[in-house]
């Protein structure tokens, strides 16, 4: 599937900013069953420097700043993405890797080789993934029993989450501790991800936050409108024997290709958007408008 994906994220500010200083996280992997057919990053005003480098997490990310006075900025990524996900490892046709258990798995993530250094970290609380409460270690040990498969431990965990969580924009930030969104059982698609991490890293395996995109299909008989699609975020964990297992809570499914990998982070906070510092003294407001669809 070849699909055109268009994120625009726009700035008014109410006074004007007279210097700012951005980091984007916005141009999809080149990965095996995924690659980049073509990516432009369109920035107004133009940017006194810019810069672009591959980030300790293997992403893309671009360094821009704008060295006058300006009232709007405006960034938008266009990619051209061609998605085949029957190229990667298929976790159905790997029988170590469906059924390796839990104690095999931390026997095995035990033994120290140089790719596991690298796996090591995604073990480890992160910035909005700390202080693991006890409720998040008891909802994962739910699924994850010693002698259960990871691999049907995290599909379940996916399932659970689907079905106890309440999609809902209108209740958490990206600065809403785990702990809250736990005790609420609503949030988003970032949110839910976290969430499955923290419950995987809780009993101790690796689990890494993924942000992307997903096209969004229209209901039967319906045009589809241009900005329903949202960045989106989802899960992955480890198998030893296999490699890394993707997991998308927010829609109860493995991602195939109506999923489109953007980063891979330890946390949301590791691989947002755009972030960056201002100089300004007035409120701004914030819009993102994305759209995915197959290209034509």
């Amino acid at each position: 599937m070849l699909y055109q994906i268009s994120h625009t994220t726009s700035y008014l500010y109410e006074v004007g900013v007279t210097f700012c200083h951005n980091i984007a996280t916005i141009k999809p992997k080149d990965i095996l069953g995924q690659t980049v057919v073509d990516y432009k990053l369109d920035i107004s005003p133009t940017p006194t420097e810019f810069s672009e480098k591959i980030d300790f997490f293997g992403n893309t990310i671009t360094r821009f700043s704008i060295q006058e006075q300006h009232k709007t900025l405006k960034v938008t990524a266009l990619s051209k993405i061609l998605r085949d996900h029957t190229l990667e490892p298929d976790i159905y046709k790997s029988e170590s890797g469906q059924k390796i258990t839990l104690i095999e798995a931390l026997a095995a993530l035990k033994i120290e080789t140089r790719g596991h250094l690298h796996i090591k970290q995604f073990e480890l609380e992160s910035i909005l993934i700390a202080n693991i409460s006890k409720d998040i270690r008891t909802y994962a040990e739910a699924s994850f029993k010693p002698n259960r498969s990871i691999f049907e431990a995290a599909y379940e965990l996916m399932e659970r989450i689907f079905k106890d969580f309440e999609f809902n924009p209108n209740v958490t930030n990206v600065a809403t501790p785990i702990h809250e969104v736990m005790v609420n059982k609503k949030g988003v698609c970032q949110d839910f991800a976290q969430i499955a991490i923290a419950c995987i890293r809780s009993i101790g395996l690796p689990a890494r936050y993924v942000s992307g995109y997903i096209e969004t299909l229209p209901p039967p008989g319906k045009e589809k409108l241009v900005g329903t699609d949202a960045s989106h975020a989802w899960f992955s964990i480890y198998i030893p024997t296999f490699g890394w297992v993707d997991f998308d809570p927010t829609n109860n499914q493995i991602p195939k290709d109506q999923h489109i990998v953007v980063a891979y982070g330890r946390d949301y906070y590791d691989v947002p958007p755009l972030k960056g510092v201002i100089y300004s003294s007035g409120a701004n407001k914030m819009k993102v408008a994305v759209d995915i669809r197959p290209a034509v």
